[in-house]
């Protein structure tokens, strides 16, 4: 995370637009904090991940719906994870595409999955661009506003660099089993 800050405080908006293509809930996390520093601009940070994030779930609904031939061999390994996200778009409709934006997983698997159905692109891009509004003022907003205990955990974690380790295997374990579980073969 400290990398994170140094680098966005370095390059700011041009690493937060990048990352932010594909979910970028780390580096929002980390500019609302500069922000809170004084090193970047929350209003700026805002619109450049609203924008960075619309355009990276519209270009993978674009990708898969208009190049599925060859986007699909990609795809391979990730059958039973689209087929979950699919699942899911069927179950909550319009609505997954909002809260997709906040889990860990399938922030990117949501537009392939959708972008496979008939579903309307014009409809995808209106939720697509009031969720990454919403989800960009929400997190930002946040990070600024808990910038202060942020910035202590960032230190706490930097004085103690073995606690990140046993965090991120944490995560990713929980975003394995879930998957696992929810995409397991009925026998």
């Amino acid at each position: 995370m400290q990398e994170m800050l140094t680098s966005l405080s370095t390059w700011g908006y041009l690493i937060l637009f990048f990352y932010t293509l594909g979910g970028g809930f780390v580096a929002l996390v980390a500019a609302g904090v500069l922000s809170y520093a004084g090193q970047m601009n929350l209003a700026i940070v805002i619109v450049v991940a609203a924008i960075s994030n619309f355009l990276g779930d519209t270009l993978l609904f674009y990708l898969t719906r208009y190049s599925k031939t060859e986007i699909m061999p990609y795809l391979k390994k990730q059958k039973r994870s689209l087929a979950l996200a699919q699942i899911l778009f069927k179950k909550h409709g319009g609505k997954i595409i909002f809260f997709k934006k906040y889990i860990y997983g399938i922030k990117t698997l949501v537009p392939l999955a959708i972008g496979l159905t008939k579903y309307s692109f014009a409809k995808f891009s209106m939720i697509n661009a009031i969720s990454a509004v919403v989800w960009a003022i929400s997190l930002g907003l946040l990070s600024y506003y808990l910038g202060e205990p942020l910035m202590k955990l960032f230190d706490h974690i930097k004085s103690n660099p073995w606690i990140m380790p046993i965090i991120m295997v944490l995560i990713f374990g929980l975003i394995i089993l879930y998957f696992k579980r929810a995409t397991r073969k009925n026998r």
